[in-house]
Parts: C-alpha cells; structure tokens; sequence
C-alpha cells in the first residue's frame, strides 16, 4: 500500500512542478505589471504577452527537464539547471523585445519578471529542502554502486526469474546474485541485462557493476584490477568522459571488458520528436541542438556550459563516443541498440593516450605526415564528429575505402561537414600551412599515419623527400581505388624529381580544369 502510494505521488510530481512553475512565472510577470503600471485587472495585451511569456519559459524549462526536481540530481546540479533555463529565457526575451511586438512594450517587465521568478523558484527548492530533511527523507542522491554483492560477483546459485522476464537461454548463468540481477533489469531492461551478462557468463567472478557517472567512484574500488567492469549510466552524463574511461582502464587487466551505453544524436533527435506535439518537438530539438551541440564546442560559451551543467545531459555522437573509447585504449569488440541506447562492449588492448588537444573546437589541427617523416599539424574546419581521428582503423576494417581513396560509409562525418566538403571551405585553413612553409601550393596529400601506413615501401620512401600540398595529383588524374591514387602520385613525384615548376604548373592548370569543367570533388 504504501509503495502503490509512492509510486502515486512520484508519477504526479512533474504535473505538480509544472503548475509550480506555471505559477510562479505568472505571479512574477502580474506583481511587476502591478508595480510598475499600477493597474489592476490589466488589459488585454497585457494578458496576451503573459500567456506568451509562460510559454515560451515553459518550452524552454521542458527542453532542459526543469519542470521538476530531479531526484538523481545534487542540489547545486539542479540549481544550475534553473540557472541556465532562466538565462536562456532572459536572452530569448532581451533580443525579441527589440524586434517583436508586443515583446517590444513589455521589455523591462520582462526581465523584471525572470529575476523575481528565478528567486521565487530557488526558495521553493530551500523549502522544499527543509521539509524533507524535517522529516528524514533524503531529498537528491545518485546511485552509485548497484549493490556491496556486485564488488566483485559473488558466487551462488542465481534464483530463477519468472518465465515471462527470463533474459535469454544462458544468461542465468552468470553467477549474479538474485538481488544484484533485479536492480540490474530495473535500472535498464531485460533485453540489456541480456547482453551484459553474455559477456560475464564466462568470468563468474572479478566483474564490477556500478551505476555511476563519477570516475571517483571506479578508482576508489577495494579490488586494484577487475576482468570486467560494467557501468549503467549512460556516457552522456558524465562530466569528464575520458577521466572515466581512463579510470576504467586503470581497473581492468589487459583483455579486460568492459561494457556501457550512450544516447547518441540520432537516438536524442528521435526521443525529443516523439515526446512532443509535432511543431513543438522540432523546436525544443533546435533549442536542445542549440544548447548541447554547439555551447559545448565553443570558447565562448564551452566554460559556462560545462560550470552550469556539470556535463549532465550533454549531446554527444557515437563516432565522439567509440572515438574517446579508442583514445583511453579500449578497442570496439561489439555494438549493440536496445532500446533507445547504443550498448557497446569494449576491450582494454593499451594503455590511454591522455590526448589534451582533440579535435573538438569548429578549427581543427590534425596531426599528418610531412617532410622527412616530420608530424605536422594540418589546419582544417571540422567535418568530423570529435575525436574520429581515433577511429580511423576501425572504419577501414569494416568498411574499406570507397571510389577516391575515402572511407567508404564513413559515420564520422557531420551532415554539416559533407556540406563543407563539397564546397571546399574545410580545407581554407590549411593556408595557415602553406604561409607556415609546411605546405605547398601543389603535392601529394598530407596524410595521416594509418593512410601512410597502406602505402608501399617504396612510395613511402619517395612521398617523405618532399613537402606535401594543398592541390594532390588526384584531381589531376582522377584515380578511383588506392592503387590507381599509389601509381598517380608515384607519376607526379618521378616527373617532379626531375622539373619540379614544370611539373607542379602542368598538375596546377589540369587540376584546375577538372575541378571547374569537370566537377571533380574528394568524396
């Protein structure tokens, strides 16, 4: 009875918090009409603009899950939150009150309004605060580990599930404790309790399950190094995802898994379209696309994002994903969509590489062959998901190359970098090179070391006696396979060997000709 009731009252606390808040907006907007206009009931515009005003603060509340208190987050978490809706909603009304009517007339109201709502909101969650620390009940918490059974798996005979929620043949198994196996399907479902105990099935012991997004919480295990580690919460949560992963890493023993999931772009585009009404939906994705994708990745707005949100929530793709997997030393045995959660299982094959300098800002230095062997940083826009230089093995194993040399199906690459691409504005940066002197206007490409490394001895030899270029023999011959792209710049470099201004005007003009006449692109 007295779990049915709870169950009641947590099921209706976002419709309480959403009439709080639609509340507390409308007393903040009429108390500041009241003062400042002292008139009472108002007129009718005055309404218009309030109704506007509520709103347009509750799709953006919405849009960062503010319209309750989330009880997985800590107090400081959740007041950033609140912070950061009430910011986004003064900036949406400091520039439409510009321009829009009838924003135009309300606009010192309006930001009266957001502060008094922003203060109100904030002593709302004090008091609420003090009320349940009255009464003993704790008011945020994370789980963390899932249980003191699950450090490391302790070995007894799992009790048998009902027929109707058993995982797969074989997964009772596991030598996972009843309780442990319970927590296991609440915190996701049985269709990934399924996977994740295939692969323990053959350890039965040394595995570590937790549910955290704290990589303190991985390091401070009383086990030194685990077989297999085993995280429920979700990647996008974490507010270092390489400390976690590297922390990880530090746990295991070489060949260790480990398995844990993600909400990526696609799953995140899909999850907000169908939770609101059509027209709705597209706009709270645009703001969340606003707020997630592109604050993260800016100087500007990159350290308020992250001081606000602590990481919580954050967008991020499954090529920045297996990329930073690959980064900290794991390599990709298998991947896996459950449910709206991309699940994969990773193997520890290195140590990690502690990249400080990832290609994650809108300007790029990527890291290529140049003369004599030399690593230089080639300067592009990025067309690519951050950190994709990392994956570019895993692309070629399973995907090859395509008709140019390019990977073929290569998920890295943005809908807004095949866009870049095609109108050439990715490579402008790479002037900074040829004004550097570690390019010229004409050579083979720069390439990165997995490329390098498909090449012939040979061609290798000769690509390293000169400095690379801005325009390949590529788009001079056209080459389709890698080794018709091996035979065109052999061909250029045995003809620059021996007149070099000769060479590199005849490669210019033809590569000019096609580029313009003959559309040739870089695929």
């Amino acid at each position: 009875m007295n779990t049915t009731a709870a169950k009641r009252r947590q099921n209706h606390a976002p419709v309480m918090g959403l009439f709080l808040q639609v509340l507390i907006l409308q007393l903040s907007f009429y108390v500041t009409g009241w003062v400042k206009y002292g008139f009472f009931p108002p007129d009718w515009l005055f309404i218009k603009v309030s109704v506007y005003y509520t709103g347009i603060s509750i799709l953006i509340a919405l849009l960062l899950r503010n319209n309750q208190v989330q009880r997985k987050e800590t107090l400081a978490e959740t007041l950033g939150t609140m912070a950061l809706v009430n910011i986004f909603i003064l900036g949406f009304f400091f520039i439409t009150g510009r321009f829009i009517f009838p924003f135009t007339v309300f606009r010192t109201q309006l930001t009266y309004a957001i502060l008094i709502s922003t203060a109100l909101e904030f002593l709302v969650i004090f008091i609420r605060l003090g009320i349940r620390s009255l009464t003993k009940h704790p008011f945020y918490y994370e789980k963390e580990v899932l249980s003191p059974e699950a450090l490391p798996l302790k070995q007894e005979e799992p009790a048998e599930l009902p027929a109707s929620a058993r995982p797969e043949t074989g997964a009772q198994d596991a030598g996972i404790p009843r309780g442990l196996r319970a927590m296991i399907i609440e915190e996701t479902d049985y269709e990934s309790y399924s996977l994740i105990v295939r692969y323990l099935t053959s350890l039965k012991h040394d595995a570590l399950i937790v549910s955290t997004s704290n990589f303190f919480n991985v390091l401070n295990q009383p086990e030194d190094i685990y077989k297999a580690i085993v995280n429920l919460q979700r990647v996008n949560d974490c507010q270092y995802i390489n400390k976690f992963f590297e922390a990880v890493n530090s746990k295991l023993e070489y060949s260790g898994t480990f398995i844990g999931w993600a909400e990526t772009y696609t799953i995140r585009r899909k999850r907000i379209l169908a939770k609101f009404p059509y027209g709705i939906s597209h706009l709270v994705y645009l703001l969340d696309f606003i707020v997630t994708r592109i604050f993260p990745k800016l100087p500007v707005t990159k350290k308020i994002y992250f001081f606000i949100t602590r990481g919580k929530n954050r967008a991020i793709s499954k090529a920045e994903t297996f990329g930073r997997l690959y980064s900290c030393g794991f390599e990709l045995e298998h991947e896996q969509m459950i449910n709206g959660r991309l699940f994969f299982v990773a193997k520890k094959v290195k140590e990690p590489s502690f990249d400080n300098h990832p290609t994650y800002g809108p300007i790029i230095k990527l890291k290529r062959m140049g003369k004599n062997g030399k690593i230089i940083g080639v300067y592009k826009f990025r067309t690519m998901h951050p950190y994709s230089e990392y994956l570019q093995k895993y692309v070629y194993d399973r995907n090859s190359l395509d008709e140019g040399g390019k990977f073929k199906d290569d998920f890295r690459i943005s809908a807004a970098g095949r866009l870049f691409r095609k109108l050439w504005i990715d490579e402008l940066p790479m002037f900074i090179n040829l004004m550097k002197g570690e390019l010229k206007i004409v050579g083979v490409r720069p390439l990165s070391q997995h490329y390098f490394s498909l090449y012939t001895e040979e061609l290798k030899h000769k690509r390293l006696l000169y400095k690379p270029g801005l325009i390949p023999p590529f788009y001079a011959d056209l080459p389709k396979t890698l080794e018709e792209i091996m035979d065109s710049e052999r061909r250029y470099l045995d003809a620059y060997a021996k007149k070099p201004i000769r060479t590199d005007l005849r490669y210019f003009f033809k590569s000019m000709r096609n580029i313009l006449f003959r559309h040739a692109r870089s695929k």
